[in-house]
C-alpha cells in the first residue's frame, strides 16, 4: 500500500480547519497592520539561498532539497519565505511604487529534517516581512504584532525573547574575542566545524549549551547599542513582556542588530514558536536597493499544537442536520438546506433513502447539533421538528424561527 513519504503527512480534518483558523486570524492581523500578501512560487534558483540564507547554515549545507532539471539548472523547493519576498522586492522595483513595503506570505516550505514532533520536511510558515525601514520603530511593530497574532489565537503560553547581534562591524569584533574563549572547550563536532567558518552560530548550539555559559557577549557599537535600547524601550513602553536572552544568534546568516523568538514550554524541544530578526544588508547584497529590513516567521504546524493544547480555537458554529423520514420529501428537504446555507448557516445531509436511523447516525458522525426532521406532518403543515442531539429534546418549530434564532 502506497503511504505518504518519511517527513510528509496528509492534513484533514479538523486539523485542517485548525490550520484554516489560524490563516484567517494571521490575514486579519495583517490586514489591521496594513502587510500586502505577496503569493512566492515553491520552486526557485538554488543559488537564491546560497546568497541569502548563508552558505555555511545547515539549511543550505544538510537541509535543501535540490535538484537539477531538465534545462540542467539547479533549483530548490524553498526552505523559507524572506529570501523570495527580498527576489520579488527587487524584481518587481517594489521600492519604487511609493509605500510601505509590508509584505506577507503564508505557505508550505520544505527541508530535510529529522521528522519529529512539530517538525516536519513539508511545513506551512506565516511570515511578515517590512522592507526598507532601518526604524527601532519597526523591529518593535513586527515583535508587536506577532505578540497580536498569537494574543488573537488565545495563546497566552509563551515568552518573547530578543537579543541584538551587532552590526558587521561589531561581530568582526567579537569574533577574535569569541574564537579565543571556543578554542579552549571541547566542543560537539558541528560547533568545531563553525569555529573557522561562523563561530557565532557556536552560540546556537542545544548540544553544548551549558559549556558556553560564561562565554562573553557581544560588545555593541554605539549605533547598535542605541538602536537596541530603543527597541526595548519602545516594547516596554507598549506593555509588552520579553526576555533578553544573549545567546539568542538566529541560526540564518542574513540577520543584523536585533533578533528575537518567541518560545514556549509546552511543546518539549521544539520551543520556538515563531521567530525573526533585522536583516539591514540582505536586500542589497542581493543586487537590490539599499533596504534595511526586519521580519518573522511562525511555523503553523506549531501554533496549531498549542492551540490545541490550550483549546483556545473559536468553536464553529452548531451544524444542522436535515434528515428525511421518506425520500418523497426529498425535495422540500433541499429547500430547506439552500435555506439555510443561503443566511449562513451550516446545514447538511447525507442520503434520503436511507433509513432515518441511519440519517441520524450520519449526523452524530458529523458532529451535528440538531437534527431537522420532515415527516409527514411537517412536510403538510410547513414545520419542522428540530432534535437537540445532545440530550434528545426536540420541539416543532418552522424555517423562518430558526434562521431568526441563528441570526
Amino acid at each position: 500500500m502506497l503511504t505518504t513519504v518519511r517527513g510528509f503527512k496528509d492534513i484533514l480534518y479538523p486539523q485542517s480547519e485548525l490550520f484554516t483558523a489560524i490563516e484567517i486570524a494571521a490575514r486579519e492581523i495583517f490586514k489591521i497592520y496594513n502587510y500586502k500578501e505577496i503569493r512566492l512560487p515553491t520552486v526557485e534558483y538554488y543559488e537564491l539561498f546560497v546568497k541569502s540564507t548563508g552558505e555555511t547554515t545547515d539549511i543550505v549545507e544538510k537541509e535543501m532539497y535540490k535538484f537539477e532539471d531538465q534545462s540542467k539548472r539547479m533549483l530548490a523547493l524553498r526552505p523559507e519565505g524572506t529570501p523570495g519576498i527580498v527576489r520579488a522586492y527587487i524584481n518587481s522595483n517594489l521600492n519604487l511604487k511609493g509605500e510601505n513595503s509590508k509584505f506577507f506570505y503564508i505557505g508550505n516550505m520544505f527541508r530535510a529534517e529529522r521528522p519529529q514532533a512539530g517538525r516536519y520536511r513539508e511545513f506551512e510558515q506565516i511570515g511578515a516581512e517590512y522592507l526598507g525601514n532601518a526604524s527601532p520603530y519597526a523591529d518593535a511593530e513586527v515583535i508587536m504584532m506577532l505578540d497580536s497574532f498569537l494574543k488573537k489565537l488565545g495563546i497566552k503560553s509563551y515568552t518573547p525573547e530578543i537579543n541584538s547581534i551587532g552590526c558587521t562591524e561589531c561581530r568582526k569584533k567579537y569574533r577574535g574575542v569569541l574564537i579565543n574563549h571556543l578554542k579552549n572547550i571541547d566542543l560537539c563536532d558541528d560547533c568545531k566545524n563553525r569555529i573557522g567558518r561562523n563561530p557565532l552560530r557556536v552560540l546556537d548550539c542545544k548540544t553544548d549549551r551549558d559549556k558556553l555559559k560564561d562565554i562573553p557577549h557581544i560588545e555593541l557599537c554605539t549605533d547598535c547599542r542605541t538602536h537596541y535600547e530603543s527597541v526595548k524601550n519602545i516594547l516596554t513602553t507598549n506593555n509588552l513582556k520579553f526576555k533578553e536572552n544573549y545567546f539568542l544568534v538566529r541560526g540564518l546568516d542574513y540577520y543584523t542588530r536585533t533578533v528575537f523568538e518567541f518560545k514556549t514550554d509546552q511543546l518539549g524541544s521544539q520551543d520556538a514558536v515563531a521567530s525573526g530578526g533585522r536583516y539591514d544588508t540582505l536586500v542589497k547584497s542581493m543586487g537590490g536597493p539599499d533596504s534595511p529590513s526586519v521580519g518573522w516567521a511562525a511555523g503553523v504546524e506549531r501554533i496549531a499544537m498549542l492551540v490545541e493544547k490550550n483549546d483556545t480555537l473559536i468553536k464553529e458554529k452548531d451544524l444542522f442536520f436535515v434528515v428525511s423520514m421518506d425520500k418523497a420529501y426529498s425535495e422540500y428537504c433541499l429547500k430547506i438546506l439552500t435555506e439555510l446555507r443561503k443566511n449562513n448557516i451550516r446545514a447538511d445531509f447525507s442520503n434520503f433513502s436511507v433509513s432515518i436511523k441511519s440519517q441520524l447516525r450520519s449526523a452524530n458522525s458529523n458532529g451535528a447539533k440538531y437534527a431537522l426532521i420532515i415527516g409527514d406532518d411537517e412536510y403538510k403543515t410547513n414545520t419542522i421538528t428540530l432534535k437537540n442531539l445532545s440530550n434528545g429534546e426536540q420541539k416543532k418549530t418552522n424555517l423562518n424561527e430558526i434562521i431568526q434564532i441563528m441570526h
